[in-house]
């Protein structure tokens, strides 16, 4: 697909499963919190799974931020990381 124009970049992350869609209206965090990408189906190990369109975090200030899981896949990666270091800065697991 290509971009023809900078405003049609949300284009790119539209799929053929609905719950990775994003909305063309604004959304609340609570609307956000929501939606469900995959709703309790099979995965390839045959456990039922449950994904979220987007998780929510919290920032330093103490903003919460909604990330969608296919668009903001880095930086919910760099979150869980940050998260894995206990008060010391120490790693806790690997």
């Amino acid at each position: 697909m290509s971009i023809d124009k900078p405003n049609e970049t949300k284009d790119i992350f539209r799929s053929a499963n609905p719950g990775d869609r994003i909305a063309d209206e604004p959304q609340t965090i609570e609307e956000k919190a929501q939606q469900l990408a995959v709703d309790h189906v099979p995965d390839i190990t045959g456990d039922i799974v449950t994904v979220p369109t987007y998780f929510i975090v919290e920032e330093p200030d103490g903003e919460q931020k909604a990330l969608h899981h296919v668009k903001d896949a880095e930086e919910i990666s760099d979150v869980i990381r940050q998260a894995r270091v206990d008060e010391n800065g120490e790693r806790v697991w690997d």
